[in-house]
């Protein structure tokens, strides 16, 4: 895999894209954790599923992007329900997931270009701009990856022990999707492994030889995990809606 240098870029510089840009769009999750049967993704965001939130923001981008929606077998039938009851008209296509995210984004990949872009978004981070999208593809473009990242803000210390130390946060970063790759090099590592314990796909790329080329995030772009990160998605969503003094 060709490398790329580390850092940081918050601005979105002007780049000349080739090739199909794509998002694969995570939809896999069965949000166990928030105490309701239904999935996460489905649950009501300014009254409607926060899918369909997530998917409209990156149907906006220019040049055009094609989505394909990666969801397990049991729930697309669901999805389609909820599409046609929300009049939900953004064209994409729908894959079948896996076992596991990894088999999910190995699946996704198999119905993307080799030549190109794609992004890999969590479907249940709802508050990503296309400003973010758009770095991202920028930043995958010239360096082959593109990780949005934030910085911590509290302060972190490690278990070592029964004890605890300070750990310096300055080292760290917290890791944000769309990930963004010249395709045919994060299909070519999802294709030389079948490990499934990877907690990214910048990981799988890293461990395959892929050199990580990190941006700036967004603090905003919250995944949605508990029924709190669900109400500050719902603030945050009023904020913007807001007219600016």
């Amino acid at each position: 895999m060709r490398p790329s240098s580390k850092c940081l870029n918050n601005s979105i510089p002007k780049a000349d894209m080739t090739g199909q840009r794509t998002a694969l769009i995570m939809a896999g999750g069965q949000g166990l954790r928030m105490g309701q049967p239904m999935p996460k993704q489905f649950l009501l965001l300014d009254g409607k599923p926060v899918l369909m939130h997530t998917l409209t923001t990156f149907a906006t981008l220019e040049p055009a992007v094609r989505l394909v929606l990666v969801l397990p077998a049991d729930q697309i039938a669901y999805w389609q329900t909820l599409c046609e009851q929300y009049r939900f008209m953004v064209p994409h296509a729908i894959v079948e997931g896996g076992t596991c995210r990894f088999d999910s984004v190995r699946n996704g990949l198999a119905a993307v270009e080799a030549e190109g872009l794609v992004a890999i978004h969590d479907g249940v981070r709802p508050l990503v701009t296309s400003d973010l999208i758009q770095r991202c593809f920028v930043g995958a473009e010239r360096h082959g990856s593109a990780i949005p990242v934030t910085p911590l803000i509290e302060s972190l210390r490690q278990l070592v022990g029964d004890g605890s130390q300070t750990v310096d946060r300055t080292a760290y970063r917290l890791v944000q999707t769309p990930q963004t790759f010249k395709a045919a090099l994060i299909k070519e590592a999802y294709a030389l492994t079948d490990r499934n314990d990877y907690t990214d796909d910048a990981a799988v790329y890293e461990a395959m030889g892929g050199s990580v080329h990190l941006v700036d995030g967004e603090r905003h772009n919250v995944k949605i995990t508990e029924g709190a990160d669900l109400e500050l998605a719902a603030f945050y969503l009023g904020q913007r809606s807001r007219p600016q003094p």
